[in-house]
């Protein structure tokens, strides 16, 4: 009776299987050595908030997250039309408060929220922050409204795919904010979670989940989080109170020939027919203050003297404290870029 006798196999048949189990070894040993993410999910998601207000337009969601950075009820989230009206703020264990909106820095797509609460956990932002691509990251927000009551936010686990400078993408991803943003490799651009936490692997606030963002050429979305070094300085001016949207009580409503007003800066707006309208410029009148700074129809008035000009009511309020003689800073949107504009009567 025969026998069969196989080959035996060679070197070069062996060298494949030999670099694929070194590689798993590699990758086994890497992931071994990686720290622990966020030793305390549960914690975080205490100090991520639900965020509720206008929308509806178009099928625009009325909410999307944000988080404490103060244990007095200071909220910082993304600054959108969400931030219309004054919001609803829903805390981790279901309390509901109607806060106020205490100050916003539209160049870096930032707002700082305020409830009456006390004793809150929140996130330290006083520390300098270097996160590097490769980082273990965890992203915490309401995405798609999931957690509508006590339920905890939802949590997501990634890692930094890159950091990188935004204003690289000029023209094709259409945003205000011109800067370093990290990009993450989850996905966080969904309704309702722009706004939340990033965190890295010890649980420290690394940064803020930007708006929903798309190529226009494409129709890539961007998963991306503005670091939280870029609004550190922001956050402190708005909380201490040097940057804020409430009308100083010592300026007091002038006379109507006394104060401002649109006719006298030469400004036309969109007509008034929503209960929150914004303030759009329809038109500028030819050899008017509004016409000497430039400004053009379509362009969208953000901050008077630094006061936020949430709609139009809102912005001849602001306008009567104003004596006609005296000069006027505004803050415009224009398409993307947001620009400071000097008005002189």
């Amino acid at each position: 009776m025969m026998s069969l006798r196989l080959p035996s196999p060679t070197l070069a048949a062996l060298l494949p299987r030999l670099v694929y189990l070194l590689t798993c070894l590699l990758v086994t040993a890497e992931a071994l050595a990686q720290p622990p993410v966020a030793p305390s999910v549960r914690e975080i998601q205490k100090r991520v908030v639900k965020v509720y207000g206008a929308g509806g337009i178009k099928g625009l969601e009325a909410y999307q997250s944000g988080f404490l950075v103060s244990p007095e009820g200071h909220i910082a989230t993304a600054w959108s039309y969400v931030l219309d009206v004054e919001p609803i703020v829903v805390l981790d264990d279901g309390r509901r408060f109607e806060s106020t909106i205490v100050g916003i820095e539209p160049a870096l797509e930032l707002a700082v929220l305020k409830v009456d609460a006390s004793d809150l956990p929140y996130f330290e932002v006083d520390k300098e922050l270097d996160a590097q691509w490769g980082d273990p990251i965890l992203a915490v927000s309401n995405l798609f409204n999931i957690a509508a009551g006590n339920e905890p936010a939802s949590v997501m686990q990634g890692t930094i795919a890159a950091v990188t400078n935004l204003d690289a993408r000029r023209g094709t991803f259409k945003t205000p904010y011109r800067g370093k943003v990290l990009i993450l490799d989850l996905i966080a651009n969904n309704p309702g979670a722009a706004g939340g936490a990033v965190v890295d692997g010890e649980s420290r606030l690394i940064g803020m989940l930007g708006k929903e963002l798309r190529d226009s050429g494409t129709g890539v979305w961007l998963n991306y989080a503005l670091p939280i070094d870029a609004l550190r300085t922001a956050l402190g001016d708005i909380i201490a109170g040097r940057t804020t949207t409430v009308p100083k009580e010592e300026n007091p409503v002038l006379r109507r020939d006394q104060s401002h007003n649109l006719t006298t800066l030469g400004l036309v707006l969109v007509p008034n027919v929503l209960e929150s309208t914004p303030a759009y410029i329809d038109a500028v009148a030819s050899d008017s203050p509004a016409a000497d700074a430039k400004l053009r129809p379509d362009d969208l008035i953000l901050l008077l003297e630094g006061q936020r000009v949430g709609d139009q009511q809102t912005l001849i309020d602001l306008l009567r404290r104003i004596d006609r003689r005296d000069a006027l800073s505004i803050t415009i949107q224009r398409g993307n870029e947001v620009l400071p504009i000097r008005l002189q009567p």
